[in-house]
């Protein structure tokens, strides 16, 4: 497979599917500074999505269960949400919901520091 195509699938259905590219110039001194906040915007945004995979499969497997006297929508964002359903998992679930819900509050972790 030639590399351009490559690169075009990459983009289009690979890891980079939801990402999108950007050029702009700037000065030399500020380029170490715009690349970092770039693998910062990065980072954050695939512990969002794997946290968001994380709490989808949850929900999916565990939903009645965890989510007996829980309003989850009146939660103001993922972070928070993902947080009240592993605390209810590690509670309320069997040893595979436990193993998830910590999964999920190293994610939440993770994402703080």
């Amino acid at each position: 497979m030639p590399a351009n195509k490559r690169v075009r699938k990459y983009r289009s259905q690979g890891g980079a599917a939801d990402l999108v590219r950007v050029e702009v110039l700037i000065p030399p001194a500020a380029r170490d500074e715009v690349l970092a906040l770039a693998s910062r915007m990065r980072a954050e945004h695939r512990l969002t999505k794997e946290l968001q995979s994380l709490l989808d499969n949850a929900l999916r497997l565990y939903g009645p269960r965890i989510l007996d006297n829980v309003d989850l929508d009146r939660l103001p964002d993922l972070r928070s949400r993902a947080a009240v359903a592993a605390r209810a998992m590690i509670e309320r679930g069997d040893a595979r919901a436990f193993a998830m819900g910590r999964k999920m509050l190293d994610r939440v972790n993770a994402r703080e520091n």
